[in-house]
C-alpha cells in the first residue's frame, strides 16, 4: 500500500518568487510523499525569470509554473491541503480564505528576491539565496515523522522551521 501524499499550500502575495520556488522545491524533493502548489492574494501576470532561472541552475523542473490566485485553492473542487506554509510576510497578515480540511499552518517568511535592484548578477544571488533558505526549510519539513507526531508537536516544528536561518520572523505577522 503506498503512503499517503499530503498537499502543500505555499502563499505569498504575488505568487511569482517565493512561493514558486517553494512548489518546485517540495514537488522535486518530496515527490513520493508530497504534492506542492503556490498562490498568492495579488498574483503577477507571470513568474519572475530570476526564480525560473535559477530553478534550472539547480536542476528543478519549471514547466507548469504559473501565477495563480490563492482562490483556486478555496474552491470546492480544489485539492484538499494538509499544509499551508506563507513565505511572505505580507501574505501571512493578510486574511487568508477558509480553506478545506483545516490544514496546518505556519509562517516561512523569508526576504522578497524579487525586491533587490541592482545589477542582474545581485537580482540572481538574492534568488539563490531565498532557493537556499527554502529548500533548507523544506528539506527539514520533508523528513518530519508526519504519520507518528502529534499535531501540538508538529505545529511547533512547523514554528520552528520558519524560523531558521534567513527567517524574517519578527519583521512581520507570524501565523
Amino acid at each position: 500500500m503506498a503512503d499517503r501524499v499530503y498537499n502543500v499550500l505555499f502563499l505569498c502575495t504575488g505568487n511569482s518568487a517565493r512561493s514558486i520556488l517553494a512548489e518546485a522545491i517540495l514537488n522535486k524533493d518530496g515527490e513520493a510523499r508530497f504534492r506542492a502548489y503556490s498562490a498568492g492574494s495579488q498574483p503577477k501576470a507571470d513568474v519572475n525569470p530570476f526564480a525560473l532561472r535559477v530553478l534550472s541552475r539547480f536542476d528543478y523542473p519549471t514547466d507548469g509554473l504559473r501565477s495563480k490566485s490563492w482562490q483556486e485553492f478555496a474552491a470546492p473542487a480544489a485539492p484538499v491541503m494538509d499544509f499551508v506554509f506563507t513565505v511572505c510576510d505580507n501574505a501571512a497578515g493578510e486574511s487568508c480564505p477558509v480553506w478545506p480540511g483545516q490544514p496546518m499552518s505556519a509562517h516561512w517568511g523569508v526576504e522578497d528576491p524579487a525586491a533587490v535592484e541592482g545589477a542582474d548578477f545581485e537580482k540572481e544571488a538574492a534568488f539563490v539565496e531565498a532557493f537556499r533558505y527554502l529548500k533548507n526549510r523544506i528539506s527539514t519539513f520533508a523528513s518530519l515523522p508526519l504519520t507518528s507526531i502529534d499535531k501540538l508537536t508538529l505545529g511547533a516544528k512547523l514554528r520552528d522551521i520558519g524560523r531558521s536561518e534567513g527567517s524574517t520572523f519578527g519583521h512581520g505577522k507570524a501565523s
